[in-house]
């Protein structure tokens, strides 16, 4: 048996652990867009990009990733803010990091291929049970087993 699935709680505690790190990354550039750079920039530099309806997409990345980083850290409606997140990602390849190649030092698309990877993973996996989805979602008394059964079905 490998050494993950010998104690129950190891899953758990790698979700927590990759939650919180993708969500400090995903908060911090929220905020770096909400705060340091301000809609207007961020709308700016959209618009010089070709990204389409850059106001509105401008919105919707820096409150995703505020938001949807703030959510996996808590744990909280994490397959939708994987969702969410996701497709932001998808946005940031596709109109940023494609025809640069792989490699993030050439502006590549390692970095957000990575990021929309494992918000997939939180999407399909959920939060785990260190988590307020699991303490939201479960009965009093259910294990973790339980919220997982339930996020799959």
């Amino acid at each position: 048996m490998l050494p993950p699935r010998g104690h129950p709680a190891m899953p758990d505690a790698g979700l927590l652990l990759g939650r919180l790190a993708v969500g400090v990354i995903f908060v911090a550039h929220g905020w770096q867009k909400l705060v340091d750079e301000g809609h207007a920039e961020v709308a700016r530099s959209f618009d010089h990009l070709g990204i389409p309806v850059p106001s509105l997409s401008a919105l919707y990345c820096t409150w995703v990733e505020l938001l949807g980083g703030l959510a996996l850290i808590a744990g909280f409606l994490v397959p939708l803010a994987g969702v969410l997140i996701a497709l932001n990602m998808a946005g940031a390849f596709w109109f940023v990091h494609m025809d640069n190649g792989l490699f993030s030092e050439k502006g590549g698309y390692e970095y957000v291929m990575v990021l929309a990877a494992v918000s997939v993973l939180f999407a399909l996996t959920g939060a785990g049970r260190y988590s307020l989805d699991a303490l939201l979602w479960t009965r009093h008394g259910e294990g973790a087993g339980r919220y997982r059964e339930s996020v799959r079905a």
